[in-house]
């Protein structure tokens, strides 16, 4: 296929839009599956399987770097229902320990094997944005995931996104031979600075991508929001659980093909699908409520980074000092230090970056800061909070 096509672009948008119609806006997500003495409980799995299947629901997603999900899967899914009951998605993180070509292309042969689905029909370049993208360019996926795609083993290509709303932009205008895009959008990230849900949204859809949600609860912390925020919601409708909130939020944007919940229980799965069975689309005041959510969310006071990054460029000891912020915001909104500790190692040491207790207070990052942070009075307090 012609990548710089746009008719060809567009009909790949327009069969995935046509597809959509027939999706319920429910997708079963497989990274938290329930757990059993240290093992996923595929018992549990089989119920949470046949209940989703009942209830109309088909989307089922996984992924290679998911352990023991494309197995359990298999077992719960693959083996027990005929492959046309069910639509699958899987991933490819060549990012991960993929020395070359041949390594990459190798997680697509375990993922078939794993599985045993036969083909995907939904199968993603998976996390793309800053330093993980070459590798998709240096092994030339792009072209690869085509010719799968020709070869009958993908119904339908495109790319799960962590980044900026710039780099997608330059993503999908170097590749409109992806016909969809997967992206973190949730209430409280709509408008994050961190994540920029919105503006990462409005990219999709203005290069004509329908969109997959993931993290619609922010991988739970919606489920048990900040105490104004839960007691909005709860005088809106005192009987919807703060979860289902979250995810109709996200149902609710145009252009959504499904809204992925890493669902980790049975109780979890019969509230999702009360909330979403009956689903058609967001009244005015459950809107109205959501936006009197989001404000109240507002009004917690956090540290105002914007993840300019100016200070990273005048850092001589290279403190992850954005990244340290985002996670010390994850611990004052949502009282999680375990979920704090996880964002700092993943934005801050997995980035490459050095973390807070080795900043020397030299002051230059506060010389820089359009915001007038106390960066090194704020760094302490991360250490003290996430680093001791």
């Amino acid at each position: 296929m012609d990548t710089k096509d746009p008719d060809k672009t567009r009909k790949g948008g327009d069969r995935v839009s046509q597809a959509m119609n027939d999706i319920k806006k429910l997708g079963f997500g497989l990274m938290r599956l329930p757990q059993k003495d240290g093992k996923i409980d595929i018992v549990q799995v089989k119920q949470m399987v046949d209940r989703f299947l009942a209830e109309g629901f088909t989307y089922f997603d996984t992924a290679w770097a998911y352990a023991g999900s494309e197995d359990a899967i298999r077992q719960a899914l693959v083996e027990r229902y005929p492959r046309d009951r069910f639509l699958l998605a899987t991933k490819n993180a060549a990012w991960i320990d993929c020395k070359c070509r041949e390594d990459a292309i190798k997680q697509f042969d375990i993922s078939l094997r794993q599985t045993g689905a036969g083909y995907f029909d939904f199968y993603l370049l998976h996390n793309l944005g800053e330093s993980r993208t070459h590798f998709f360019d240096d092994f030339d996926l792009w072209n690869w995931i085509q010719e799968k795609k020709r070869q009958g083993l993908i119904r339908h290509a495109g790319f799960s996104f962590h980044s900026t709303p710039e780099e997608l932009d330059a993503l999908l205008t170097a590749h409109p031979e992806m016909e969809f895009v997967q992206l973190q959008i949730n209430y409280a990230d709509w408008d994050n600075p961190a994540i920029q849900s919105r503006r990462c949204y409005e990219v999709a859809r203005k290069h004509g991508k329908p969109v997959i949600v993931m993290e619609p609860v922010k991988g739970g912390m919606l489920a048990t929001p900040p105490a104004p925020v839960e007691q909005i919601l709860k005088a809106s409708d005192p009987q919807a659980s703060n979860a289902s909130w979250a995810i109709r939020f996200a149902a609710d944007l145009n252009g959504v093909i499904t809204v992925l919940s890493g669902m980790s229980s049975l109780e979890q799965m019969e509230d999702n699908l009360a909330s979403m069975k009956r689903f058609s689309g967001l009244t005015t005041v459950q809107k109205q409520t959501i936006v009197q959510a989001q404000e109240a969310l507002a009004e917690i006071p956090l540290i105002p980074c914007t993840n300019c990054n100016y200070c990273a460029k005048v850092c001589p000891k290279n403190i992850g000092i954005s990244g340290s912020f985002t996670a010390m915001n994850y611990l004052t909104l949502y009282s999680s230090r375990e979920m704090a500790v996880n964002q700092e190692n993943w934005l801050v040491g997995r980035h490459g970056k050095n973390r807070a207790n080795e900043c020397i207070k030299c002051g230059k990052c506060e010389q820089a800061c359009p915001q007038h942070i106390h960066i090194r009075d704020e760094l302490e307090q991360v250490s003290k909070a996430l680093l001791e």
